[in-house]
Formats: C-alpha cells, sequence, structure tokens
C-alpha cells in the first residue's frame, strides 16, 4: 500500500499523491491551529489509572510539532478525503476545511504517537 508523504516548501505544507504535491495550508496556519510549535506530552489522571499499566514515562516530554508534521505518512483514503475538502477559509473560522482535517490528524498523531 502507498504512503504519501508530508512535506513544507516556500512555508506551505503539502501532501504527496498521485497528481503530485497536494496543497493544505500555510506552516504559520497549521503550528497555530495545533496549539503552537511545541506538543508537551501528558497523561490525565482518569488515563492512568484505567490504563494502570501504560508506559507514562514520556510524560512531560516536549515533541516539536513540525518534527512530527515531517514524520506524517498518509494512506490513499486520507489524500483524496483531503483533495475533496476545499482550501478557501470561511468568513467564520480562521482555517479552511481541508487545513482543519489535516491539523485534526496531526493533533491526533501528537496525542497518540505515529503508527
Amino acid at each position: 500500500m502507498d504512503r504519501y508523504e508530508t512535506f513544507v516548501e516556500d512555508g506551505t505544507v503539502y501532501v504527496g499523491s498521485d497528481d503530485g504535491p497536494l496543497e493544505v495550508a500555510p506552516l504559520e496556519d497549521i503550528v497555530a491551529a495545533a496549539g503552537g510549535p511545541a506538543w508537551t506530552i501528558t497523561y490525565s489522571e482518569a488515563e492512568k489509572e484505567r490504563y494502570a499499566g501504560m508506559d507514562t514515562s514520556d510524560e512531560g516530554l516536549v515533541v516539536d510539532v513540525v518534527d512530527m508534521l515531517h514524520a506524517m505518512t498518509h494512506s490513499q483514503r486520507f489524500v483524496d478525503t483531503l483533495a475533496a475538502h476545499p482550501t478557501e477559509v470561511p468568513a467564520d473560522d480562521t482555517i479552511s476545511p481541508r487545513a482543519g482535517l489535516f491539523v485534526g490528524k496531526l493533533l491526533e498523531n501528537l496525542e497518540h504517537g505515529v503508527a
């Protein structure tokens, strides 16, 4: 199964596709939507209680958001879904639907790691 890489060129985030680079959004918009350039790994007390055997030794580790973004690869299905979302920013929002979908996956990877 093919995987498509994420890359940044001239300050814009792109995802590879069979049709060439797919523009996502400006890097600064992605980083801002993710909460800033750094992500600190934390575990709630509820998580620690529910998963008592979970290794939490990485708690407090700070992850670079841009490094995580560069580590992300995507399935054909995700790329197709991303391409179907518009890049225009709605008047009542700060990022486009395409960028929002991408940021959602980025946050999931920050919270759970890159699989």
